[in-house]
Protein backbone atom coordinates (compact mmCIF):
# COMPACT_ATOMS: atom_id res chain seq x y z
CA UNK A 1 0.00 0.00 0.00
CA UNK A 2 1.54 3.27 -1.15
CA UNK A 3 1.05 6.43 0.91
CA UNK A 4 -1.42 8.84 -0.69
CA UNK A 5 1.20 11.59 -0.91
CA UNK A 6 3.17 9.38 -3.31
CA UNK A 7 0.24 9.26 -5.71
CA UNK A 8 -0.67 12.96 -5.63
CA UNK A 9 1.69 13.65 -8.52
CA UNK A 10 -0.75 11.83 -10.81
CA UNK A 11 -3.84 13.74 -9.69
CA UNK A 12 -5.72 15.08 -12.71
CA UNK A 13 -3.26 13.59 -15.20
CA UNK A 14 -3.92 11.05 -17.95
CA UNK A 15 -0.82 8.93 -17.40
CA UNK A 16 -1.22 5.29 -18.44
CA UNK A 17 -2.19 3.39 -15.30
CA UNK A 18 0.41 0.72 -16.13
CA UNK A 19 3.11 3.36 -16.02
CA UNK A 20 1.75 4.65 -12.70
CA UNK A 21 1.92 1.14 -11.25
CA UNK A 22 5.47 0.70 -12.55
CA UNK A 23 6.60 4.07 -11.15
CA UNK A 24 5.11 3.35 -7.73
CA UNK A 25 6.13 -0.31 -7.67
CA UNK A 26 2.61 -1.60 -7.03
CA UNK A 27 0.58 -4.45 -8.49
CA UNK A 28 -2.80 -2.74 -8.44
CA UNK A 29 -4.05 0.82 -8.69
CA UNK A 30 -7.23 2.23 -7.17
CA UNK A 31 -8.31 5.34 -9.01
CA UNK A 32 -11.36 7.54 -8.71
CA UNK A 33 -13.10 10.77 -9.55
CA UNK A 34 -15.61 13.10 -7.93
CA UNK A 35 -18.52 14.99 -9.51
CA UNK A 36 -20.82 17.50 -7.88
CA UNK A 37 -24.32 18.67 -8.79
CA UNK A 38 -25.77 21.13 -6.32
CA UNK A 39 -25.78 19.41 -2.96
CA UNK A 40 -25.15 15.95 -4.42
CA UNK A 41 -21.82 14.16 -4.79
CA UNK A 42 -20.96 11.19 -6.97
CA UNK A 43 -17.73 9.28 -6.37
CA UNK A 44 -16.54 6.81 -9.00
CA UNK A 45 -13.86 4.27 -8.04
CA UNK A 46 -12.19 1.50 -10.00
CA UNK A 47 -9.52 -1.10 -9.34
CA UNK A 48 -7.02 -1.70 -12.14
CA UNK A 49 -4.42 -4.44 -12.65
CA UNK A 50 -1.09 -2.63 -12.83
CA UNK A 51 0.45 -5.08 -15.30
CA UNK A 52 -2.32 -5.44 -17.88
CA UNK A 53 -4.38 -2.32 -17.28
CA UNK A 54 -7.46 -4.55 -16.93
CA UNK A 55 -10.31 -3.20 -14.82
CA UNK A 56 -11.05 -5.64 -12.00
CA UNK A 57 -13.84 -3.74 -10.26
CA UNK A 58 -15.73 -0.44 -10.57
CA UNK A 59 -18.52 1.19 -8.60
CA UNK A 60 -20.14 4.59 -8.05
CA UNK A 61 -21.26 6.04 -4.73
CA UNK A 62 -23.85 8.80 -4.30
CA UNK A 63 -24.19 11.04 -1.26
CA UNK A 64 -25.09 14.49 0.07
CA UNK A 65 -22.77 17.32 1.04
CA UNK A 66 -24.72 17.70 4.28
CA UNK A 67 -23.57 14.24 5.33
CA UNK A 68 -20.11 14.39 3.78
CA UNK A 69 -18.29 12.77 6.72
CA UNK A 70 -20.75 9.87 6.91
CA UNK A 71 -20.48 9.59 3.12
CA UNK A 72 -16.69 9.48 3.35
CA UNK A 73 -16.81 6.74 6.01
CA UNK A 74 -19.25 4.71 3.91
CA UNK A 75 -17.00 4.88 0.85
CA UNK A 76 -13.94 3.91 2.89
CA UNK A 77 -15.75 0.91 4.38
CA UNK A 78 -17.17 -0.24 1.05
CA UNK A 79 -13.96 0.14 -0.94
CA UNK A 80 -11.83 -1.56 1.71
CA UNK A 81 -14.29 -4.46 1.85
CA UNK A 82 -15.00 -4.86 -1.85
CA UNK A 83 -11.55 -4.65 -3.41
CA UNK A 84 -9.89 -7.23 -1.13
CA UNK A 85 -11.60 -10.31 -2.64
CA UNK A 86 -10.99 -8.98 -6.17
CA UNK A 87 -7.27 -8.58 -5.50
CA UNK A 88 -7.16 -11.98 -3.83
CA UNK A 89 -8.83 -13.63 -6.84
CA UNK A 90 -6.49 -11.86 -9.25
CA UNK A 91 -3.45 -12.96 -7.24
CA UNK A 92 -4.65 -16.58 -7.20
CA UNK A 93 -5.05 -16.53 -10.98
CA UNK A 94 -1.68 -14.86 -11.41
CA UNK A 95 -0.04 -17.51 -9.23
CA UNK A 96 -1.65 -20.32 -11.23
CA UNK A 97 -0.68 -18.74 -14.54
CA UNK A 98 2.87 -17.60 -13.84
CA UNK A 99 4.14 -19.82 -11.01
CA UNK A 100 2.17 -23.10 -10.99
CA UNK A 101 5.02 -25.09 -9.42
CA UNK A 102 6.51 -22.40 -7.18
CA UNK A 103 7.23 -23.26 -3.55
CA UNK A 104 7.42 -19.64 -2.47
CA UNK A 105 5.35 -19.13 0.69
CA UNK A 106 3.01 -16.57 -0.84
CA UNK A 107 2.29 -18.70 -3.90
CA UNK A 108 1.64 -21.75 -1.75
CA UNK A 109 -0.68 -19.67 0.43
CA UNK A 110 -2.66 -18.57 -2.64
CA UNK A 111 -2.85 -22.04 -4.17
CA UNK A 112 -3.96 -23.53 -0.84
CA UNK A 113 -6.51 -20.76 -0.32
CA UNK A 114 -8.09 -21.53 -3.70
CA UNK A 115 -8.49 -25.17 -2.67
CA UNK A 116 -9.75 -24.53 0.87
CA UNK A 117 -12.39 -22.16 -0.48
CA UNK A 118 -14.10 -24.91 -2.49
CA UNK A 119 -15.42 -26.41 0.78
CA UNK A 120 -14.75 -30.02 -0.34
CA UNK A 121 -12.99 -32.74 1.62
CA UNK A 122 -10.61 -33.64 -1.22
CA UNK A 123 -9.47 -30.07 -1.90
CA UNK A 124 -9.08 -29.43 1.80
CA UNK A 125 -6.68 -32.37 2.09
CA UNK A 126 -4.69 -31.16 -0.93
CA UNK A 127 -4.53 -27.66 0.54
CA UNK A 128 -3.13 -28.99 3.80
CA UNK A 129 -0.38 -30.90 1.94
CA UNK A 130 0.56 -27.68 0.14
CA UNK A 131 0.64 -25.70 3.38
CA UNK A 132 2.82 -28.26 5.14
CA UNK A 133 5.20 -28.13 2.18
CA UNK A 134 5.38 -24.37 2.55
CA UNK A 135 6.03 -24.63 6.29
CA UNK A 136 9.04 -26.83 5.59
CA UNK A 137 10.50 -23.83 3.78
CA UNK A 138 9.22 -21.08 6.09
CA UNK A 139 8.23 -22.60 9.44
CA UNK A 140 7.47 -19.23 11.04
CA UNK A 141 5.15 -17.90 8.30
CA UNK A 142 2.07 -16.64 10.13
CA UNK A 143 -0.12 -17.00 7.04
CA UNK A 144 0.94 -20.59 6.37
CA UNK A 145 0.52 -21.53 10.04
CA UNK A 146 -2.92 -19.90 10.23
CA UNK A 147 -4.19 -21.48 7.03
CA UNK A 148 -2.85 -24.91 7.99
CA UNK A 149 -4.72 -24.55 11.29
CA UNK A 150 -7.82 -23.48 9.34
CA UNK A 151 -7.60 -26.55 7.09
CA UNK A 152 -7.45 -28.95 10.05
CA UNK A 153 -10.07 -27.03 12.02
CA UNK A 154 -12.45 -27.10 9.06
CA UNK A 155 -12.03 -30.87 8.65
CA UNK A 156 -12.67 -31.42 12.34
CA UNK A 157 -15.70 -29.09 12.38
CA UNK A 158 -17.24 -30.72 9.29
CA UNK A 159 -16.71 -34.22 10.65
CA UNK A 160 -14.45 -35.24 7.78
CA UNK A 161 -11.87 -38.05 8.16
CA UNK A 162 -8.66 -36.91 9.92
CA UNK A 163 -5.42 -36.46 8.03
CA UNK A 164 -3.05 -37.55 10.79
CA UNK A 165 -2.90 -39.50 14.05
CA UNK A 166 -4.02 -36.46 16.13
CA UNK A 167 -5.41 -33.60 14.05
CA UNK A 168 -6.76 -31.84 17.14
CA UNK A 169 -3.38 -31.51 18.85
CA UNK A 170 -1.68 -30.55 15.59
CA UNK A 171 -4.32 -27.91 14.82
CA UNK A 172 -4.00 -26.35 18.28
CA UNK A 173 -0.21 -26.24 17.95
CA UNK A 174 -0.40 -24.58 14.53
CA UNK A 175 -2.87 -22.01 15.85
CA UNK A 176 -0.70 -21.11 18.84
CA UNK A 177 2.39 -20.77 16.66
CA UNK A 178 0.41 -18.68 14.20
CA UNK A 179 -0.61 -16.28 16.96
CA UNK A 180 3.01 -16.00 18.10
CA UNK A 181 3.91 -14.63 14.66
CA UNK A 182 0.63 -12.84 13.85
CA UNK A 183 1.98 -9.33 14.57
CA UNK A 184 -1.60 -8.07 14.81
CA UNK A 185 -2.73 -9.45 11.44
CA UNK A 186 -6.51 -9.76 11.74
CA UNK A 187 -6.92 -12.63 9.26
CA UNK A 188 -4.24 -14.71 10.98
CA UNK A 189 -5.86 -14.03 14.35
CA UNK A 190 -9.31 -14.96 13.00
CA UNK A 191 -8.24 -18.35 11.63
CA UNK A 192 -6.23 -19.17 14.76
CA UNK A 193 -8.99 -17.98 17.09
CA UNK A 194 -11.58 -20.27 15.50
CA UNK A 195 -9.12 -23.18 15.66
CA UNK A 196 -8.67 -22.59 19.39
CA UNK A 197 -12.44 -22.40 19.85
CA UNK A 198 -13.63 -25.28 17.64
CA UNK A 199 -10.76 -27.72 17.95
CA UNK A 200 -8.75 -27.05 21.12
CA UNK A 201 -11.92 -26.02 23.04
CA UNK A 202 -9.99 -23.07 24.50
CA UNK A 203 -13.12 -20.95 24.69
CA UNK A 204 -12.06 -17.83 26.60
CA UNK A 205 -8.80 -17.33 24.70
CA UNK A 206 -10.38 -18.15 21.36
CA UNK A 207 -13.22 -15.64 21.82
CA UNK A 208 -10.79 -12.95 23.00
CA UNK A 209 -8.62 -13.48 19.91
CA UNK A 210 -11.66 -13.31 17.60
CA UNK A 211 -12.92 -10.10 19.20
CA UNK A 212 -9.48 -8.52 18.85
CA UNK A 213 -9.34 -9.55 15.18
CA UNK A 214 -12.72 -7.92 14.47
CA UNK A 215 -11.60 -4.72 16.19
CA UNK A 216 -8.36 -4.72 14.16
CA UNK A 217 -10.16 -5.13 10.81
CA UNK A 218 -13.92 -4.59 10.99
CA UNK A 219 -14.17 -4.46 7.18
CA UNK A 220 -12.97 -7.99 6.43
CA UNK A 221 -15.83 -10.39 5.73
CA UNK A 222 -14.06 -13.50 7.05
CA UNK A 223 -12.78 -11.77 10.19
CA UNK A 224 -16.22 -10.43 11.09
CA UNK A 225 -17.90 -13.79 10.41
CA UNK A 226 -15.42 -15.58 12.65
CA UNK A 227 -16.11 -13.14 15.47
CA UNK A 228 -19.78 -14.00 14.99
CA UNK A 229 -18.97 -17.71 15.28
CA UNK A 230 -17.16 -17.04 18.55
CA UNK A 231 -20.20 -15.33 20.03
CA UNK A 232 -22.58 -17.93 18.58
CA UNK A 233 -20.93 -20.65 20.63
CA UNK A 234 -19.38 -18.87 23.60
CA UNK A 235 -20.69 -15.32 23.87
CA UNK A 236 -23.70 -13.13 23.20
CA UNK A 237 -26.23 -14.25 20.57
CA UNK A 238 -27.08 -10.59 19.97
CA UNK A 239 -23.42 -9.89 19.29
CA UNK A 240 -23.25 -12.92 17.02
CA UNK A 241 -26.18 -11.61 14.97
CA UNK A 242 -24.63 -8.15 14.85
CA UNK A 243 -21.41 -9.58 13.36
CA UNK A 244 -23.24 -11.82 10.89
CA UNK A 245 -25.50 -9.00 9.70
CA UNK A 246 -22.50 -6.72 9.30
CA UNK A 247 -20.64 -9.35 7.28
CA UNK A 248 -23.67 -9.85 5.06
CA UNK A 249 -24.03 -6.08 4.61
CA UNK A 250 -20.34 -5.66 3.79
CA UNK A 251 -20.42 -8.06 0.88
CA UNK A 252 -23.88 -9.52 0.20
CA UNK A 253 -22.94 -11.18 -3.10
CA UNK A 254 -19.44 -12.32 -2.16
CA UNK A 255 -18.41 -15.94 -2.70
CA UNK A 256 -18.20 -16.23 1.11
CA UNK A 257 -21.70 -14.89 1.75
CA UNK A 258 -22.86 -18.36 2.86
CA UNK A 259 -20.82 -18.02 6.05
CA UNK A 260 -22.81 -15.05 7.37
CA UNK A 261 -26.15 -16.35 6.06
CA UNK A 262 -25.62 -19.73 7.74
CA UNK A 263 -24.50 -17.95 10.91
CA UNK A 264 -27.80 -16.04 11.08
CA UNK A 265 -29.65 -19.32 10.48
CA UNK A 266 -27.71 -20.91 13.36
CA UNK A 267 -28.70 -18.14 15.77
CA UNK A 268 -32.37 -18.43 14.79
CA UNK A 269 -32.21 -22.21 15.28
CA UNK A 270 -30.75 -21.75 18.77
CA UNK A 271 -33.55 -19.29 19.61
CA UNK A 272 -36.23 -21.72 18.41
CA UNK A 273 -37.23 -19.67 15.38
CA UNK A 274 -37.32 -22.63 13.01
CA UNK A 275 -39.02 -20.89 10.09
CA UNK A 276 -36.53 -18.03 10.22
CA UNK A 277 -33.65 -20.48 10.44
CA UNK A 278 -34.96 -22.31 7.40
CA UNK A 279 -35.27 -19.11 5.37
CA UNK A 280 -31.71 -17.96 6.10
CA UNK A 281 -30.28 -21.45 5.57
CA UNK A 282 -32.00 -21.63 2.16
CA UNK A 283 -30.24 -18.41 1.15
CA UNK A 284 -26.92 -19.80 2.39
CA UNK A 285 -27.47 -23.00 0.41
CA UNK A 286 -28.20 -20.99 -2.74
CA UNK A 287 -24.91 -19.12 -2.21
CA UNK A 288 -22.85 -22.30 -1.71
CA UNK A 289 -24.36 -25.82 -1.80
CA UNK A 290 -21.13 -27.45 -0.55
CA UNK A 291 -21.17 -26.05 3.00
CA UNK A 292 -22.06 -28.83 5.44
CA UNK A 293 -23.34 -26.61 8.32
CA UNK A 294 -25.97 -25.13 6.01
CA UNK A 295 -27.29 -28.63 5.33
CA UNK A 296 -27.27 -29.38 9.07
CA UNK A 297 -29.59 -26.42 9.66
CA UNK A 298 -31.80 -27.27 6.68
CA UNK A 299 -32.19 -30.83 7.96
CA UNK A 300 -32.83 -29.83 11.59
CA UNK A 301 -35.19 -26.91 10.90
CA UNK A 302 -37.28 -28.92 8.44
CA UNK A 303 -37.48 -31.81 10.93
CA UNK A 304 -38.61 -29.49 13.75
CA UNK A 305 -41.29 -28.04 11.45
CA UNK A 306 -42.55 -31.52 10.57
CA UNK A 307 -41.36 -31.24 6.96
CA UNK A 308 -39.82 -34.70 7.01
CA UNK A 309 -39.69 -35.19 3.25
CA UNK A 310 -37.57 -32.06 2.90
CA UNK A 311 -35.44 -33.02 5.90
CA UNK A 312 -34.74 -36.43 4.38
CA UNK A 313 -33.87 -34.89 1.01
CA UNK A 314 -31.25 -32.63 2.58
CA UNK A 315 -29.98 -35.51 4.70
CA UNK A 316 -29.33 -37.55 1.55
CA UNK A 317 -27.53 -34.52 0.07
CA UNK A 318 -25.32 -34.30 3.18
CA UNK A 319 -24.49 -38.00 2.99
CA UNK A 320 -23.37 -37.63 -0.60
CA UNK A 321 -21.04 -34.75 0.31
CA UNK A 322 -19.78 -36.35 3.54
CA UNK A 323 -20.14 -40.16 3.45
CA UNK A 324 -20.27 -41.79 6.86
CA UNK A 325 -21.27 -38.61 8.66
CA UNK A 326 -22.78 -39.11 12.13
CA UNK A 327 -24.08 -36.95 14.94
CA UNK A 328 -21.05 -37.95 17.00
CA UNK A 329 -18.64 -36.70 14.32
CA UNK A 330 -20.48 -33.38 14.06
CA UNK A 331 -20.65 -33.04 17.85
CA UNK A 332 -16.89 -33.59 18.18
CA UNK A 333 -16.22 -30.51 16.09
CA UNK A 334 -18.56 -28.18 17.94
CA UNK A 335 -17.68 -26.05 20.98
CA UNK A 336 -19.39 -27.33 24.12
CA UNK A 337 -19.09 -24.39 26.51
CA UNK A 338 -22.89 -24.07 26.43
CA UNK A 339 -24.46 -27.37 25.25
CA UNK A 340 -27.86 -25.66 24.89
CA UNK A 341 -26.50 -23.76 21.88
CA UNK A 342 -26.33 -26.97 19.84
CA UNK A 343 -29.24 -28.89 21.39
CA UNK A 344 -31.82 -27.93 18.75
CA UNK A 345 -29.40 -28.84 15.95
CA UNK A 346 -28.68 -32.32 17.27
CA UNK A 347 -32.32 -32.97 18.16
CA UNK A 348 -33.38 -32.02 14.64
CA UNK A 349 -30.69 -34.16 13.02
CA UNK A 350 -31.78 -37.05 15.20
CA UNK A 351 -35.45 -36.59 14.22
CA UNK A 352 -34.46 -36.68 10.56
CA UNK A 353 -32.72 -40.01 11.04
CA UNK A 354 -29.00 -39.17 11.10
CA UNK A 355 -27.30 -41.96 13.05
CA UNK A 356 -25.59 -41.24 16.36
CA UNK A 357 -22.34 -43.02 15.52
Amino acid sequence: MIARNSSYAYKGSFTDVRQVAKDLGVGYVLEGSIRRSGNRLRIAAQLVDGDSGTHLWAQTFDGELDDVFEFQDRITENVATLIEPHIQTAEIERSRRERPESIAAYDIHLQALAKISTETEKDNAEAYVLLKKGLEQEPDSAYLLAHAAWALEHRHTMGWPPLGPDDVTECAALARRGLEHAAGDAMVMAHCGVALLQTAKDYDWGLAVLQSAAEANPNNLMVVVRAGIGHLHCGSLDQALSHFYRANRLSPGDRGAHFSLCGIADVELVRGNQAEALAWAARAHASNPNFDPTLWVLIAANAHLGRMEEAHRYLEELKKITPGITIARIRAGQPAKDPSRSAALFEGLRKAGLVEG
